[in-house]
């Protein structure tokens, strides 16, 4: 047995000192000059796992989505680019490329000109049926809604049921009862007739119930009726504000619903000096059909424009309440 200088034999130095490090010369005593280890290889990153918060990407999502799209812009690019044209490069030139010249501005002279100005006394009806049905209807539907939600009372059930009862229910089916009863009341061909009807929005009536429920936390309103504060000044101080995005996206839906509404003023108002912009310009198109009629199809079109322009503008500037009111209640506290 042969014993090194340090007093270890060489049985027990073979046994204590790891094959790897004997073997590369790194270790103190060995012979030789030391051999340099290669490189270790980079871990390899692993892949995070991919969740509803991060999904994976989907090529067919992706071409459906922009069909989708495709489909929703088409209409909107049609128009557009048609008002630009007179009646002549209307009729002649392919639907999705300009025309000859460019009359757009002298298109809108004439819309806002045409019939002594109908144009501008329809788009007027518009603005007074949306103010006072549209606004009427948020303005109870949050009323409504908000009692239904903090309030308990002796056939609450039964209302909750008779409004989705009324949501269920198609406007049309609705349609000749409706004129019936006015035209018995004397309000048919009048504004009444239309503002009225505007009024009640059960699906808005059930979003704001829920919306309420959802936002309004019944210990905020404890506290404050415990500081002594009433029952009106707990609504408007409290409960409306926190109520701001559900009272924007049913102001929202109940704009649009009277802005295109077409068929109530149809059976409503024969007077052309009552009709609403979706009238009006339907009364235009009627006049190609008619014997002696001028055809002004450049109008409409350009008529249309401007009729879903505010419509556009109105949600482009509500659009955060909009989006914050329909994704309340998702995340649960």
């Amino acid at each position: 047995m042969i014993t090194d200088p340090t007093g270890i034999s060489s049985d027990t130095r073979e046994r204590i000192v790891p094959s790897g490090a004997e073997s590369s010369g790194a270790t103190t005593g060995s012979l030789g000059p030391p051999v340099a280890r290669p490189p270790r290889a980079a871990p390899r990153r692993r892949r995070r796992p991919h969740t509803p918060l991060d999904p994976r990407p989907s090529i067919s999502l992706t071409l459906v989505t922009g069909l989708v799209l495709v489909y929703t812009l088409l209409p909107l690019v049609w128009l557009v680019i048609n008002a630009t044209k007179d009646q002549e490069d209307l009729l002649d030139s392919f639907g999705l490329w300009l025309g000859k010249d460019f009359q757009l501005w002298d298109n809108i002279s004439r819309t806002l000109t045409y019939d002594d100005g109908a144009f501008v006394r329809w788009t007027l009806n518009t603005l007074l049926y949306v103010a006072a049905g549209a606004g009427g209807a948020t303005l109870l539907a949050v009323l409504g809604g908000y009692a239904l939600a903090v309030y308990e009372f002796p056939g609450r059930r039964a209302v909750f049921a008779v409004v989705i009862g009324a949501v269920a229910v198609p406007g049309t089916a609705l349609a000749v009862p409706t004129f019936l009863m006015f035209s018995g009341m004397g309000l048919a061909d009048t504004p009444w007739a239309v503002i009225i009807p505007s009024l009640v929005s059960p699906f808005g009536l059930y979003l704001m119930w829920v919306f309420t429920t959802q936002a309004v936390p019944s210990e905020l309103l404890e506290a404050a009726r415990i500081d002594g504060a009433g029952e009106l000044r707990i609504f408007f101080r409290i409960a409306l504000p926190l109520l701001m995005p559900g009272t924007v996206t049913v102001l929202l839906f109940s704009m649009v619903a009277t802005w295109n509404n077409y068929f109530l003023p149809l059976i409503m108002i024969k007077d052309p000096d009552w009709y609403p912009l979706t009238l009006g310009l339907n009364a235009w198109s009627a006049q190609a059909r008619t014997a002696g009629g001028e055809p002004v199809f450049d109008l409409i079109i350009t008529g249309s424009l401007l009729t879903i322009a505010p419509i556009v503008v109105v949600f482009l500037l509500l659009q955060r309440y909009w989006q914050s009111g329909l994704a309340a209640g998702s995340v649960k506290e």
